[in-house]
C-alpha cells in the first residue's frame, strides 16, 4: 500500500534569513497581492520560484519565469541560503490555528516525508476532484526547469487510535523551526532521523490507502514525470547505510504531509459560488425558476453570518442564495431533485454540491460544465461576507451560500473512484511551501 520514504531536504538556512520572511502559501492560493508583498518581503522568498512575476523577465533574451526560478533556485543553493539536511529525515509539522468564523482553537498534526506515486488505477492513491491542463502545464515546466519539488501534496490517511501521531509526537520537546503566517496560523517542524522511529513510521503507513486533500494538479504532474524519468532497466529501491529504504529512482517520489483524517484537527471549510455577468439575469425569473426544485423561502435582510447560521440548522440540502434585492433559502425538493440527478453515481446525487452545479448553475443559469470548468461567469470565494457583498456592490448577479462537504462524504466519494465538483472541500489552513524542499538531483 503506502510506501513512505525519509530524506536529506533542503531547507532554508535560519542563519542566512528569517523563515517568516521566505516561506509562502501554496502557488494556487497566492493572490495577485499576495504576491507583491512576497516579493517585498525578501530577495529569496520562495515565491520567486514557484510563482514568479511575468514581467520581470525579458522574453527576447528567452528568460522565462521558470528558467529565472531555476537560476535562482541553483545560486541559493550555491550562496547557502538553502541546505541540505546531513541525515534521512521526515518532520513532524504541526499547525496551531482559529477556525475561520469561530472562536475554535484547534492543531493539525502531520508529517512531511517522501510518498511513493501511484496511478490511481492501483488504488493506493485517490482523488476526489478533476484536474485542468493549463496548471499541470505550468507545473510541469517548473519542475523541469528546476528538478526539484518546493511544496507538499496534501494526504489524507486512516488512524482511528491516533497511533502515527503518537510515534512522532509523545516526548517531542521544543519545535526547531516556527513560523506565524498571513492568517494567524502558528506553523511547527521538527526533524525527525531516528532510523528506528522512521522504521515504525513506515511499518505503521504500509497498510494505509491515500486520498488527496490539496495538490491533484501537483500530483498528477509529479506522476506524469516519474513516468518521463522510469530507468530503461528495472532498478532495486536504494538503501541508504541505515538501511532506510529509497525511491527506485528520485523521480518515483514527492514530497508530501500526511494527515490523519480521523483527527478533530482536520477542517474543511465551504467554498461559496459568485455567479456574475450573465445577460438579462433576473433575481424574480430565477426566484420562479427555482421553485420547481426547491422550496423558496424569502430571509430578512441581514449579514452574512447570520445566512450561515440558518444554513447550519437545515437538515436536508439547501443553499442561501443571496441577490441585489434579497436572500432566499432554497430546499431541494428530493423527489423531484432525485429523479433531476439520476444520471450522477448514487454517492454524488448526495452532495449538495451536485445539485448545486447540476440544476441550479447549469438547468437554471445556463452555466454548463465547460463554463464553469473556465470560470468563465463564476468566482469561488471562502468568505461568505466577501461573496453577499460583491452582490451587494454590483460587481455580481447572485452568490449561493453553501455548508461544507464532511469528511465522510468526501472518503466515500474518494474510495468509490468518484469525483466531485471542482472546488468543493476548503482545506485550513493550507501547508506552506518552503518549509522542505525535495531535489532529484
Amino acid at each position: 500500500m503506502a510506501r513512505i520514504y525519509p530524506f536529506r531536504a533542503w531547507r532554508y538556512n535560519p542563519s542566512a534569513v528569517r523563515l517568516d520572511d521566505v516561506v509562502t502559501q501554496p502557488y494556487d492560493k497566492i493572490s495577485p497581492s499576495m504576491q507583491q508583498a512576497y516579493y517585498q518581503r525578501s530577495p529569496f522568498n520562495l515565491v520567486r520560484i514557484i510563482l514568479g512575476l511575468p514581467e520581470l523577465f525579458d522574453a527576447e533574451r528567452g528568460e522565462s519565469v521558470y528558467s529565472r526560478a531555476a537560476r535562482d533556485y541553483h545560486d541559493w543553493r550555491e550562496q547557502g541560503i538553502l541546505i541540505q539536511e546531513k541525515d534521512l529525515c521526515v518532520f513532524a509539522y504541526s499547525q496551531r490555528f482559529r477556525v475561520p468564523g469561530t472562536g475554535q482553537i484547534k492543531e493539525r498534526r502531520s508529517f512531511i516525508a517522501l510518498g511513493k506515486l501511484h496511478d490511481y488505477s492501483e488504488q493506493v492513491v485517490f482523488r476526489h476532484e478533476q484536474t485542468l491542463s493549463k496548471p499541470k502545464s505550468d507545473r510541469l515546466n517548473l519542475l523541469k526547469a528546476t528538478h526539484a519539488h518546493f511544496g507538499q501534496i496534501f494526504m489524507l490517511y486512516s488512524d482511528p487510535a491516533g497511533s502515527v501521531e503518537k510515534t512522532l509526537y509523545d516526548g517531542n520537546g521544543p519545535a526547531e523551526a516556527e513560523v506565524t503566517d498571513e492568517y494567524g496560523v502558528l506553523h511547527k517542524l521538527w526533524r525527525v532521523s531516528d532510523p528506528a522511529v522512521i522504521r515504525l513510521l513506515s511499518a505503521a503507513m504500509a497498510d494505509k490507502k491515500l486520498i488527496i486533500a490539496d495538490g491533484h494538479h501537483r500530483y498528477e504532474t509529479a506522476l506524469n514525470y516519474s513516468k518521463e524519468h522510469t530507468p530503461a532497466w528495472p532498478a532495486k529501491a536504494q538503501s541508504s547505510t541505515s538501511q532506510l529504504p529509497q525511491p527506485a529512482y528520485p523521480e518515483a517520489a514527492v514530497m508530501m504531509s500526511f494527515v490523519n483524517m480521523d483527527s478533530d484537527g482536520l477542517v474543511i471549510l465551504p467554498t461559496h459560488r459568485v455567479v456574475h455577468s450573465l445577460p438579462g439575469f433576473s433575481a424574480a425569473c430565477f426566484a420562479q425558476a427555482a421553485r420547481e426544485y426547491f422550496t423558496v423561502e424569502t430571509l430578512p435582510e441581514t449579514d452574512s453570518s447570520s445566512y450561515i447560521e440558518t444554513l447550519g440548522k437545515q437538515t436536508g440540502t439547501a443553499f442561501v442564495a443571496v441577490t441585489r434585492g434579497e436572500a432566499l433559502l432554497l430546499r431541494s425538493k428530493p423527489e423531484v431533485v432525485s429523479a433531476a440527478l439520476a444520471a450522477l453515481p448514487e454517492r454524488q446525487r448526495q452532495l449538495d454540491l451536485s445539485l448545486l452545479h447540476s440544476i441550479v448553475l447549469d438547468k437554471l443559469l445556463g452555466l454548463d460544465e465547460s463554463k464553469v470548468r473556465e470560470q468563465t461567469n463564476l468566482r469561488y470565494l471562502r468568505d461568505a461576507g466577501e461573496a453577499v457583498d460583491q452582490v451587494r456592490r454590483g460587481e455580481a448577479d447572485v452568490a449561493f451560500l453553501t455548508n461544507p462537504v464532511t469528511m465522510e462524504q468526501l472518503r466515500e466519494v474518494a474510495f468509490a473512484g468518484d469525483v466531485m465538483p471542482q472546488k468543493s472541500t476548503d482545506f485550513f489552513p493550507k501547508l506552506l511551501s518552503g518549509l522542505t524542499i525535495y531535489a532529484l538531483d
